[in-house]
């Protein structure tokens, strides 16, 4: 059986490879760690980057809690038990420039007894401009890794993306979507918890070459005062989400966990402008009719 021990010493790798990977691309800055402890039980490793030569601000979090369960998550999972453990990664990437993209990813592993357990996790793309050639690799490179693990996963995760990151009172996706699960148990997908696993791993590790591949095709791209306008709308809308809808942050807040690394995936600025209207025919109206469920970005 798959100790929880060796699912958190996991997580503690991909997000050393990952920070090593994104320092590599940015090729300035460096990621900034701080150690720190939960009341109650547990803690972590937030590693932050800001003002590098790509990553403006980009959170690489790995957390490792347990303790008491508040009673408003024991009503929302519907479980007595009142111990809990929770481990995993999360990552949260805002660019400098309006041509590369905002990602974030998020594997995670919760126990509350060897009945109660479960996995969950995603990766999703913001990007400011939507280039539809962007989406369409993104979207193969996540259903390549999910293909080798089951074949109903990227048609079942991208669907739930495509709900997940909804942003209702919008109207609108928050970006082009991705890959999003939660609670999967042997029961519900004919795996073994090792093999579930095995897939939330493999799902970490395409990170960083995806990512890498999608900035660096951008990075040196000129941009106009225009384009930072709307790349800060755009980070609006994805504050917007995370605050008002997102379970993660929600779960960090009700558990007591520590409000700075909650609150690392938001961007450095962002800005609303009242009643903004993109213009007929533009790049910023082409995107925003990208933003919608059910695109089937891959061939």
């Amino acid at each position: 059986m798959i100790s929880k021990g060796h699912i958190a010493d996991t997580y503690k790798t991909i997000q050393d490879e990952i920070t090593q990977a994104l320092e590599k691309l940015d090729g300035g800055a460096k990621f900034q760690e701080e150690l720190w402890e939960r009341d109650g039980g547990g803690g972590g490793r937030t590693r932050i980057m800001q003002n590098g030569n790509i990553i403006e601000k980009g959170g690489v979090n790995f957390s490792a809690v347990h303790g008491k369960l508040p009673a408003a998550i024991k009503k929302a999972f519907g479980v007595e038990e009142d111990e809990f453990f929770a481990t995993g990664v999360s990552i949260v990437i805002h660019p400098n420039n309006p041509h590369v993209p905002i990602i974030h990813m998020n594997i995670r592993y919760f126990e509350l007894n060897e009945q109660t357990r479960w996995f969950g996790g995603g990766i999703d793309l913001t990007p400011h401009y939507v280039v539809q050639e962007d989406a369409c690799f993104f979207h193969q490179q996540l259903k390549s890794v999910c293909d080798k693990h089951h074949p109903h996963f990227y048609s079942d995760f991208k669907a739930w993306a495509d709900n997940y990151f909804f942003i209702k009172h919008r109207d609108e996706t928050r970006g082009i979507g991705g890959v999003f699960y939660d609670k999967l148990t042997p029961e519900k997908t004919g795996l073994t918890f090792e093999q579930i696993f095995d897939f939330s791993c493999d799902l970490g590790r395409i990170f960083a070459p995806t990512y890498t591949d999608l900035v660096n095709k951008h990075r040196t791209r000129d941009f106009s005062q225009r384009e930072k306008d709307w790349q800060l709308l755009r980070r609006g809308r994805y504050v917007e989400f995370n605050l008002v809808y997102d379970s993660g942050t929600k779960f960090g807040l009700e558990t007591n966990g520590r409000i700075e690394s909650i609150l690392m995936s938001l961007p450095a600025q962002a800005n609303w402008y009242y009643d903004f209207k993109a213009e007929p025919g533009s790049a910023e109206q082409d995107t925003l009719d990208l933003l919608k469920k059910d695109i089937n970005w891959v061939n």
